[in-house]
């Protein structure tokens, strides 16, 4: 009987840990720049549990899905001009997202150099582009190889249960987002669910959670 490989190929699981691992360097990475740019630690993670920043796993995600495939046939140069878009708009559409739908800004480009509608800018894509670059030509095929030598018992049930956390972590999270935004528009909570987020994950908590988080100006 053949051996299960874990993570063979081309499949979710390798998707999924590209985006965990993406998670976790964004949020690393924020911290570092901004303890240099502005001289203090401050938490940059964009989940309520866990230094995990979505964003960059998303966008590490996305790299994967539409990159992955036929990645050794694609030039350096066109994996950087797909990066560069990927990057930029799932920057642009996670900003949009938040600033409509939960009514808060955690970043504001609009006085910052060639910046589209201040929740992106094109020097950020060109580092998109780069940064996917890295990713797909150098990281991508040492980690897949990597991981595909792990002994399935073993990297299965870890990659299982990281499932079940995340997913339970991002529904949290975006649920007191939700229950933020409703909130500051004065709309009282309709079960027990809304009551029990406004006394654990209160504006209070909240800003404190996620610091840089700014409301939106009315």
């Amino acid at each position: 009987m053949e051996e299960k490989v874990f993570a063979k190929g081309y499949c979710f699981a390798k998707i999924f840990i590209f985006f965990v691992i993406g998670c976790l360097i964004g949020t690393y990475y924020e911290e570092i720049l901004w303890y240099v740019r502005f001289g203090e630690w401050v938490d940059r993670q964009g989940m309520i549990y866990g230094p995990f920043s979505p964003i960059y796993g998303v966008g590490v995600a996305i790299f994967v899905v539409i990159l992955g495939k036929h990645n050794d046939q694609r030039s350096i140069l066109k994996t950087w001009i797909y990066a560069a878009l990927i990057g930029g708009t799932t920057e642009f559409i996670t900003s949009w997202i938040a600033d409509v739908c939960f009514g808060v800004i955690f970043w504001d480009y609009s006085k910052m150099f060639l910046n589209i509608a201040g929740r992106t800018t094109i020097p950020f894509m060109i580092g998109w582009g780069i940064a996917g670059t890295v990713l797909m030509k150098v990281i991508y095929p040492f980690v897949s190889k990597w991981l595909e030598k792990i002994p399935y018992k073993i990297a299965h049930p870890i990659y299982m249960a990281t499932v079940v956390f995340i997913t339970l972590d991002l529904i949290i999270t975006y649920s007191a987002f939700g229950r933020m935004a409703l909130r500051d528009q004065g709309v009282k909570p309709f079960t027990f669910i809304g009551e029990l987020y406004d006394k654990i994950y209160d504006d209070e908590f909240m800003y404190h959670k996620f610091p840089v988080m700014s409301p939106e100006v009315k």
